[in-house]
């Protein structure tokens, strides 16, 4: 299975996986819309990856079967001073 990646010009870090590259039919509107126009990347052959950066490769090869696409979102940024806040205890109170 080859998949086309696509990233976002709107979405920082954020990739749009799809089964063949230019087609967007199973991919819902208002995502495309958020998404903003999306700018190739690469073509992936995901037969031959046993991982990816970032997603997991089952779970991407499972969404583009059944859904046709996989959006890959970056991860939530940790405030780290707010987790070492937490971890000792500080309150403002």
């Amino acid at each position: 299975m080859i998949c086309a990646v696509y990233k976002s010009r709107r979405k920082a870090d954020s990739y749009l996986f799809v089964e063949k590259r230019n087609e967007f039919e199973r991919v819902p509107e208002a995502l495309l819309e958020m998404f903003g126009p999306p700018e190739l990347v690469m073509m992936l052959p995901l037969m031959k990856r046993d991982h990816l950066g970032f997603a997991d490769i089952e779970k991407v090869k499972s969404e583009l079967a059944d859904k046709g696409f996989y959006l890959q979102l970056p991860p939530p940024v940790v405030n780290l001073l707010e987790e070492h806040k937490r971890e000792i205890g500080y309150s403002r109170d």
